[in-house]
């Protein structure tokens, strides 16, 4: 946290330093986008969780627990909130269009809940199984803006990327070998390719532009290892999801 408190200022002086000043009338930064490329940073929010295909009623697995024969009922997806810290590389393409890099490390929880049920159904047991990732992202998207009313504008944005989930070693090393076991952790694969499709807000302040967005990120392969237990085993196709909040300062 101390550095934080260190980093943000020191950001904030280097906009103050090279920052374009208004044109006296009002309107902060009235060049801003003559200029082809600009760069900033962003932090973000985000809600990360699994959008999950089951295998079919039928084919749900079962397992022995203190000799009685549980079967797998329900699978359901839980999702955490999260953060991210990136950079920002913005292009001009056109007076209202761009081209925007952002690389970011991103933080992200969520988990699987599998509902266990014995034969008489007067029995339940439920077992949550989380995953953790560390990501790195690399968005490439491009960026519609609206013209400048005085100090706003508004944009939408779309494309895609890849990511890497550098926490998916770690789990793999805690993956029993023998079947059904219940402390198996669920693997999930390290590559991903994603689509992404947003909006958001610029606001010309004095010496930099403020952006506020809210974006959808959709991973686009199946993630899941076919491990030989009973989670693994109920579960069809994983797909990775997120929802992202950003704030963006480019000076």
């Amino acid at each position: 946290m101390k550095s934080l408190k260190i980093i943000f200022p020191l950001i904030l002086l280097a906009f103050k330093t090279y920052g374009q000043q208004s044109d006296g009338l009002g309107t902060n930064l009235p060049n801003f986008y003559k200029n082809e490329l600009h760069f900033g940073f962003v932090i973000a929010g985000n809600y990360t969780d699994f959008r999950a295909h089951t295998v079919n009623n039928g084919a749900f697995p079962d397992t022995l627990i203190d000799s009685v024969k549980y079967r797998v009922r329900s699978v359901y997806t839980n999702g955490d909130p999260g953060f991210a810290l990136g950079i920002v590389c913005d292009a001009r393409l056109h007076d209202y269009l761009r081209i925007r890099f952002t690389p970011n490390i991103s933080f992200a929880s969520r988990s699987l809940e599998y509902t266990l049920e014995n034969a008489k159904h007067d029995s339940t047991k439920i077992y949550t199984k989380s995953v953790e990732s560390t990501f790195l992202i690399f968005p490439l998207e491009a960026k519609l803006q609206s013209k400048r009313l005085g100090n706003f504008s508004a944009y939408v944005i779309g494309g895609g990327g890849y990511s890497l989930d550098l926490a998916s070693n770690k789990r793999a090393a805690s993956v029993g070998s023998s079947a059904n076991r219940l402390d198996d952790a669920v693997r999930i694969k390290r590559d991903d390719y994603f689509y992404s499709a947003g909006a958001g807000t610029d606001f010309y302040l004095k010496y930099f532009k403020l952006g506020l967005e809210i974006k959808l990120i959709q991973g686009t392969k199946n993630l899941l290892y076919k491990d030989p237990n009973i989670f693994a085993k109920s579960v069809d196709k994983v797909n990775s999801r997120m929802v992202v909040f950003s704030i963006t300062f480019e000076g």
